[in-house]
């Protein structure tokens, strides 16, 4: 895959991640009187969908595009109980801004189709069918790639297909735009991919609309590439392995007679609070580095512990969404959606644990605590090194696996708890988390900790922590981060 591409409009700087070159465009409010060029020949941009992207993106979109003539205008199913919504928001049938679904498809010369992947694997021959020749589709997510690969299917081959893919769920692409207003470059990154282009159009249109959301910084991937690591990095650190560890964490401090307020303290608020921050600003390995002469034997032992059975858990959710098989299992999971309902997480007592914990923060402080740092810290390596095995470019790694993690995703899981954030992300990631954080829990526990315990633990993955190549991958991305933290409250 070549990270190479060519702009018409915009700037691509050069950097190097970790002896691989790679090719960026720097975002920022001062650019955007480039976009009537990017969007040369785009009158109506349709946002399909208003879920998690769909709000955050048409916003963004309107926003920037405001002294245009180009027309951002909402997409929705007749009777959806999204249309007074998106009223609420400014967009209407009267401003010529909302209207039905394919209408909209059909009258639109960028077609943003963000409805949820269950709807684009059921709906993708309508859609195509809607759009006009010439036209842009758009794509947040490599879903449906995957799907029409499965089926032996392909896009129109009269159309341009394009991809950018926040680096964050929608209310964070939607509030670091808005926090940018005032400090320009705030914004949730983004990656973006030209599956298909007829006109020699479809890079600059991609990147102007990555410009347009509020990006800071645009990296180039493929759309195969991209669903292989979003679809798995959901199963992963960013959710499903998160969501795994905190709960066998708490089981397991709770076990050793630690007070369940304390033992969520040093679970969950360690790792969504100071660990993230610490990630966030300092690296990954400035966790260890920080941590007292005492603590870090103890790290040692949790990351030792924690690699191997990460890696075999994370390395099987690659091969199953490699497959196929993981979407596939994504839209059977839809399927049986419509006869069971979704059942809640955060009813268990260690989340209602949580939420008394939370209301009362301000009495209490909450550090690193070092053997949850060294679990998690081992997860989030097991991830790169997997996604290292398979091809990914740094880039990519480190936004899967670091950056959307301790960025966008955490920062949510701390002001309203991982359960939250579990049962309110997207259905894909939802069904990936749930299915996936059993395993996490159950290889841990019976393999790595039961190890630990008995005095067996191999200690060869924390002799390449130290001196890991994505160390120096991560530095130089940490100051490619938005320009201010994500205040979520």
């Amino acid at each position: 895959m070549s990270l190479n591409f060519d702009t018409q409009v915009f700037e691509k700087e050069h950097i190097k991640l970790s002896g691989t070159d790679e090719y960026i465009v720097r975002g920022g409010r001062h650019l955007f009187d480039r976009l009537p060029d990017a969007f040369a020949g785009v009158k109506t941009i349709g946002v399909i969908g208003w879920g998690s992207q769909g709000p955050a993106q048409a916003q963004n979109l309107r926003d920037s595009l405001e002294k245009t003539d180009v027309t951002v205008k909402i997409g929705l199913r007749s009777g959806s109980s999204s249309w007074k919504a998106a009223e609420s928001h400014g967009f209407t049938e009267a401003s010529g801004t909302l209207g039905e679904m394919y209408s909209v498809i059909r009258e639109s010369d960028l077609v943003l189709l963000l409805i949820s992947d269950a709807a684009q694997a059921a709906l993708y021959s309508e859609v195509f069918a809607a759009m006009k020749p010439g036209a842009t589709l758009g794509l947040s997510h490599g879903f449906l790639l995957g799907h029409l690969k499965s089926i032996g299917a392909s896009f129109p081959e009269r159309i341009n297909v394009i991809a950018v893919c926040p680096k964050g769920m929608g209310p964070s692409v939607r509030r670091l735009y808005e926090q940018g207003k005032d400090v320009n470059g705030a914004g949730i990154n983004t990656s973006f991919c030209v599956e298909q282009d007829i006109d020699g159009r479809a890079t600059d249109i991609a990147i102007g609309w990555s410009v347009a959301i509020g990006a800071p910084f645009t990296f180039k991937t493929s759309l195969e590439m991209e669903y292989r690591s979003d679809i798995f990095g959901e199963r992963g650190i960013l959710l499903g392995a998160v969501h795994g560890i905190v709960e066998l964490l708490y089981r397991r401090y709770t076990a050793a007679g630690v007070d369940p307020e304390q033992a969520y303290r040093d679970s969950v608020e360690s790792i969504t609070g100071p660990i993230s921050e610490t990630i966030s600003h300092r690296g990954i390995k400035a966790v260890y580095d920080e941590l007292s002469a005492s603590d870090k034997p103890v790290f040692e032992q949790a990351y030792n512990a924690a690699y191997g059975p990460c890696f075999e858990v994370l390395f099987e959710i690659y091969q199953e969404v490699h497959s196929g098989n993981e979407i596939r299992s994504v839209i059977l999971a839809g399927e049986r959606l419509q006869r069971f309902a979704w059942s809640k997480i955060d009813t268990t007592t260690m989340w209602k644990v949580g939420e008394k914990v939370r209301s009362e923060r301000d009495s209490h402080t909450t550090g690193v605590h070092a053997f949850t740092a060294g679990a998690y810290v081992a997860c989030m390596m097991a991830q790169i090194d997997v996604l290292t095995e398979f091809g990914h470019a740094y880039s990519e790694i480190v936004n899967e696996s670091v950056i959307e993690a301790v960025d966008s995703l955490n920062p949510y899981m701390h002001f309203k708890g991982v359960a939250y954030m579990v049962d309110n992300c997207s259905t894909t990631a939802r069904l990936g988390a749930r299915k996936w954080a059993p395993c996490f829990d159950y290889r841990l526990a019976q393999g790595g900790f039961a190890a630990l315990d008995a005095g067996s633990i191999d200690s060869r993955p924390m002799k390449k922590f130290d001196t890991h190549k994505v160390h120096e991958a991560v530095s130089i991305l940490a100051e490619m981060r938005p320009s201010v933290d994500i205040a979520v409250n």
